[in-house]
């Protein structure tokens, strides 16, 4: 009987995790809001969205600063935390993620090139800029891991992964000194969501909505690629071609969220852990779990880079780093353990 109530409870909460997280992530996007030098109370931040007057300096702030900003850490997070999940899932590697293997670094590579030798891009230009350094990385990455006798292993995948991150890393900090980009390209490695604009989202949000919706109906097989290849073909699951299709989707989604808010990494590493926690094992779940907790991380990793100085802003990568390195760390010494 009490193993019964436990299952029950379990199940209660993993039928209710993904509502929760998004009511979570609106709770979240209405703290962004209202949180800032002037603080706002609900039916302001009400009349700002749904009945905007331009002559109300606070429909002002909220229409034109905060509102953009906000929706554009909930989606680059939703973005960085789905990247994650299938990066994690096709390489059965519990380290993977956009941020850790390098394809974040490739994506700002690429955008610091384009600070040097096309100023004045256009914000699309810039994305598909960023598309092709994330996936020229993604490509970089497979072949140094696959390169070594015994194939490609979750190990040798991350190795190849932090080598090809501090090389990419070293030749954006050679171009930014060499052509006096350092200042702009700060922003770019600390990360920062409040350049975002309506013009950034028009592109973002659909990109990022539809790529997610397309890793989430490749759920049932990225699940039966997290038990092996082996099992994965054994119930009919082409793995090469699912892999490649998750990869692609992993590089559209880092790459985009790259492009609005620079290279922050740890988010797609850490949640989709706390996603498998509350749903479980099947991706067609942690996949979009771990798209909604990634942008309420981020979402409240930009709400405590307002709150610790002031007017100043803390670097929202710094922020998100804060959580995302101890449990690097932690997942690092447990993957060890086991091997």
């Amino acid at each position: 009987m009490r193993y019964s109530h436990h299952r029950s409870a379990k199940e209660y909460v993993r039928m209710s995790g993904i509502p929760m997280a998004a009511l979570l992530l609106l709770l979240s996007l209405f703290l962004a809001v209202s949180y800032g030098a002037k603080s706002l109370f609900l039916p302001e931040v009400w009349s700002a969205i749904f009945q905007f007057n331009s002559a109300e300096e606070a429909h002002q702030i909220v229409r034109n600063l905060r509102l953009p900003r906000a929706l554009g850490a909930a989606f680059t997070g939703m973005a960085f935390g789905a990247a994650g999940a299938l990066m994690q899932g096709v390489t059965r590697n519990p380290l993977a993620d956009t941020g850790v293997l390098g394809i974040n670094a490739g994506a700002a590579f690429v955008v610091a090139l384009a600070f040097a030798f096309l100023p004045g891009l256009s914000y699309l230009n810039l994305i598909l800029l960023s598309f092709a350094g994330a996936g020229l990385a993604a490509l970089f990455i497979v072949l140094l891991g696959s390169a070594t006798p015994g194939g490609m292993s979750s190990l040798k995948l991350t190795v190849a992964g932090a080598v090809a991150a501090a090389l990419l890393h070293s030749l954006s900090t050679g171009v930014a000194i060499y052509y006096g980009l350092s200042q702009d390209l700060a922003y770019w490695y600390a990360g920062g969501v409040a350049g975002v604009r309506w013009a950034h989202l028009k592109l973002l949000v659909p990109i990022v909505v539809v790529t997610i919706v397309w890793a989430a109906s490749m759920g049932r097989s990225v699940t039966f690629l997290s038990l092996g290849d082996e099992s994965a073909v054994n119930l009919g699951v082409r793995a090469v071609r699912v892999r490649v299709l998750a990869m692609i989707a992993a590089v559209l989604l880092a790459g985009t969220s790259v492009s609005v808010v620079g290279a922050v990494g740890f988010i797609g590493l850490v949640v989709p852990h706390v996603a498998r926690r509350v749903v479980g094992v099947d991706y067609r779940l942690i996949i979009p779990m771990s798209a909604l907790l990634g942008g309420v991380l981020l979402e409240f990793a930009d709400i405590a880079s307002r709150m610790v100085s002031p007017p100043r802003e803390f670097a929202i990568g710094s922020m998100v780093a804060l959580v995302g390195v101890p449990f690097f760390l932690y997942l690092a010494r447990k993957e060890g353990r086991s091997l």
